[in-house]
């Protein structure tokens, strides 16, 4: 049911930051850094990429399909419904049909967007005019890309996506990738 997103099959940088330390809870949250979406979803980001491709530049994806359980670890660490869905209400993520994303240039340097991924402030917020020129325009460049591409944003954060209909998809546990991701 999910499609594995890596290369070749999609040309995307994967920094799945979940599977490291590097995150709100301060420890890895998956066992595997394996990148996965709804198929509907992954049809989308094919578009995506696309349209970033023709910009010149690169999408790089810090987290995908997030299991229920995994959804309960980062709220248990920041329980903000601002920034990490309730996870009894379900998370986009859970249901394998939201992507947190950035820009890349062409050498697979992410653009600067203002803050950092999972920076829980209003400084991430869409848009921002107290951020420079170029951070508002790289914003901006991803909106479009992924606007063009059908997906619908999340105004607090810059590099959440989702599915427009996201809340018709089922919520999915860890079984859904096979039990692979959690740790």
């Amino acid at each position: 049911m999910l499609t594995t997103i890596a290369p070749p099959d999609f040309d995307v940088d994967i920094e799945l930051l979940y599977a490291t330390p590097g995150n709100i809870a301060g420890v890895p949250i998956y066992r595997r850094s394996l990148c996965l979406l709804h198929p509907d979803a992954a049809a989308r980001l094919r578009t995506a990429i696309g349209l970033a491709r023709g910009i010149g530049c690169r999408l790089r994806i810090y987290d995908a399909f997030r299991p229920v359980e995994a959804q309960w670890r980062l709220w248990e660490a920041f329980p903000d419904p601002a920034y990490v869905a309730d996870p009894r209400l379900g998370s986009m993520h859970s249901r394998g049909v939201a992507v947190d994303l950035t820009l890349a240039d062409d050498a697979g340097r992410p653009l600067d967007m203002g803050t950092g991924f999972d920076d829980m402030t209003e400084r991430s917020h869409h848009a921002r005019t107290d951020l420079t020129a170029e951070q508002q325009r790289n914003r901006a460049l991803l909106l479009g890309v992924m606007a063009a591409a059908g997906w619908s944003h999340y105004a607090c954060e810059w590099w959440h996506y989702q599915l427009p209909d996201a809340d018709g998809y089922p919520l999915l546990t860890d079984a859904a990738a096979g039990g692979v991701l959690m740790a």
